[in-house]
């Protein structure tokens, strides 16, 4: 929103060097996973930065990725994630975002400590339903505005490259404002360059490393050029193009109506009407949402248990709560920069534990 249709430009950019980024962070958690006394398996960047530095540095290395990946996804992330279901359903439903805090953190507390292992089944069920759902009615919105697609992709390219004319303000600081916000938005969607789907690929059973690579790159792909430009599709076609209320570009008066957190619910009540659009977005992004927290909690615990052992957990998930219900009565600008910011650090370990594997990335790909 904030970086334009521009922003659209610079995150396929990124995507795309990112898919080369996340094939080698699974190549990687697939060659240094280890398996516990129990059978269990343990991967993730802190094994790969480690075999890529022996010593002190690696050790710090991995104890800088853990504390950060903690605080960005298994705190702050969660944050803005919550922030986000108790906005939509606020404008949606008219619910207090609180009350939706509330509920929020009895059901992943339960989760979280293991009580109810079928209601995590049931969002692993329903989550690909959603998103099929949610795909669906993005492609019917796109169907009603067809003719204004030839200008939507036009803006993409031209505020790229032209982004005051769409933001105000002079050429450099427009320019840096469309380029950040897409490579933070791409960032925060595929996680490519983080260090936290890692976890994940390292769990995979594969023939060989190569192949969750590929599994991983598609993942990206699908993420970026697909799911997240049909939603920036989406959005420009309605309210970008023209008659639409950011049609004189993100100033003034209309930055105080449309926010982040309405913004998707705005451009899908154009055609699916106000308060239908609303909720369609609401219920979507609950699923998605949801199902994002109760994976970045998974990974934090998992970094946890690496710097305290076992015994932390308990504690972890109390203050993962707190962050959860703090989430949806902070602002929406405040939960998106502290999530930026930890990112950012999350980045730092990480890309230097994969340049120091590059031989065996390379290894693998031939």
């Amino acid at each position: 929103l904030t970086g334009g249709p521009g922003a659209i430009f610079w995150m396929w950019i990124i995507a795309f060097f990112g898919m080369a980024t996340i094939y080698s962070e699974a190549v990687l958690a697939q060659e240094t996973r280890v398996k516990d006394k129990d059978g269990s398996i343990q991967g993730g960047p802190v094994y790969y930065i480690t075999t890529a530095f022996q010593g002190a540095f690696g050790k710090f290395l991995a104890g800088f990725f853990s504390i950060a990946i903690i605080l960005a996804l298994g705190f702050f992330g969660c944050m803005v994630q919550s922030n986000s279901i108790g906005s939509t359903f606020q404008t949606a439903f008219g619910v207090p975002s609180w009350i939706i805090g509330v509920i929020l953190v009895v059901i992943c507390g339960v989760i979280f400590l293991g009580g109810v292992q079928r209601l995590a089944s049931v969002t692993e069920k329903v989550v690909p339903i959603m998103a099929a759902l949610f795909v669906l009615g993005g492609l019917v919105v796109l169907v009603v505005r067809a003719k204004y697609l030839p200008a939507t992709v036009a803006m993409i390219f031209r505020y790229a490259f032209q982004p005051q004319a769409i933001l105000g303000g002079g050429f450099g600081a427009a320019l840096k404002i469309a380029l950040s916000q897409g490579a933070k938005r791409g960032l925060f969607s595929n996680e490519a360059g983080m260090g936290s789907t890692p976890h994940a690929h390292a769990l995979a059973n594969v023939s060989c490393p190569h192949d969750q690579g590929v599994v991983a790159m598609i993942g990206v792909f699908i993420d970026t050029f697909v799911v997240l430009t049909l939603n920036a599709l989406v959005i420009i076609s309605t309210l970008y193009t023209e008659g639409g209320p950011l049609a004189g570009g993100y100033t003034g008066s209309v930055t105080e109506v449309i926010g982040k957190a309405n913004l998707a619910q705005t451009a899908f009540g154009v055609v699916f009407g106000e308060n239908l659009g609303a909720m369609f977005v609401a219920v979507c992004l609950f699923f998605f949402a949801f199902s994002t927290i109760l994976g970045w909690n998974l990974f934090g615990k998992i970094n946890m248990t690496y710097l305290f052992g076992k015994k932390s957990i308990v504690a972890y998930t109390l203050i993962a709560l707190v962050f959860i219900f703090l989430g949806t009565l902070a602002s929406n600008d405040l939960v998106w920069e502290l999530s930026d910011m930890f990112n950012n650090l999350m980045v730092i370990p990480n890309a230097i534990g994969l340049f120091g594997l590059t031989r065996l990335v390379v290894k693998c790909v031939k």
